[in-house]
């Protein structure tokens, strides 16, 4: 369990990039584009790793993969292996699990590894498993995530994922629309959800969605603090201060990086605790 008293800041955005073995689920043109993109030269993180980085820190991370076997045709870092490392690193690592929605057994996988695992969370990004996120097929995964009192967290808006290729590296961004999220927060009202970096080019939709629906929050990871919309610093420090999370997107971008920038940024000064830590125990229970 995390000792929110001890950590400075809980950074809900963190990714396990290969396995213990060494397997990489990214091809080798994404890993490229999302490094070009990035300007990202930091090694590639197992999630003992991540372990290891933030403790050093004296942070705590919320840890993840991201499952698109459907579509990728590769599997993913597992999932076991990333709640079993987060037990034995329970004072920084809190496991979210990732399901493709395509597969014929998502709902069964994320019982699973809530019951059996103890995930706390999911994390999906719909640019990579191709589907709006209010699509009807993906409802039964959310139901077992509400069901369990869980978080969700989706990807928005542009993604450094196959940035800079022919066509994009086949990836679509309507599909990380935030306004596709409204439906799911109406329909879903005991669900909490993420909605994950500054949604450009759909900012204003992303902070109407989260203004309006109270089970809506914004991470801030996977852009610099000095490259914020005005209009989401403004929120942040104002109406959405309770609903507003650090994140980093390690190791794209670390968190120190991240917190350097945030410290020159335009935010309230009353608001800084609430965007590093407070809001993110309250949403994942910790508090």
């Amino acid at each position: 369990m995390i000792d929110v008293t001890a950590v400075t800041a809980i950074d809900v955005h963190v990714h396990t990039e290969i396995s213990r073995d060494g397997h990489d689920p990214m091809p080798p043109e994404l890993r490229a584009a999302a490094a070009r993109y990035f300007r990202s030269d930091q090694p590639l993180p197992t999630v003992d790793d991540v372990a290891a980085y933030y403790r050093e820190r004296n942070m705590a991370a919320v840890v993840f993969t991201v499952d698109w076997e459907s579509r990728s045709g590769i599997p993913p870092v597992p999932n076991e292996e990333i709640a079993e490392a987060a037990a034995a690193n329970a004072d920084v690592l809190i496991p979210f699990a990732s399901v493709d929605p395509a597969r014929p057994d998502a709902v069964a996988r994320a019982r699973r590894l809530i019951a059996d695992h103890g995930v706390k969370g999911f994390k999906f990004h719909p640019n990579l498993q191709a589907f709006f996120p209010n699509e009807h097929l993906a409802y039964p995964l959310y139901e077992a995530i509400a069901e369990a009192g869980l978080p969700a967290l989706f990807h928005t808006g542009h993604s450094g994922m196959g940035t800079g290729l022919p066509g994009g590296g086949g990836f679509r961004l309507a599909y990380s629309n935030p306004i596709c999220l409204d439906d799911v927060a109406a329909d879903f009202p005991e669900l909490q959800i993420v909605l994950a970096h500054p949604s450009f080019p759909w900012q204003d939709e992303a902070i109407s969605v989260c203004l309006h629906k109270e089970n809506v929050w914004i991470d801030l990871s996977g852009w610099s603090p000095k490259y914020f919309p005005p209009q989401l610093v403004q929120y942040a420090s104002t109406q959405l201060q309770t609903k507003v999370l650090f994140g980093s997107d390690f190791p794209l971008i670390t968190p120190d990086r991240w917190l350097a920038d945030f410290e020159q940024a335009p935010f309230k000064d009353e608001v800084r605790p609430l965007i590093l830590k407070e809001n993110a125990a309250r949403l994942l229970g910790l508090a």
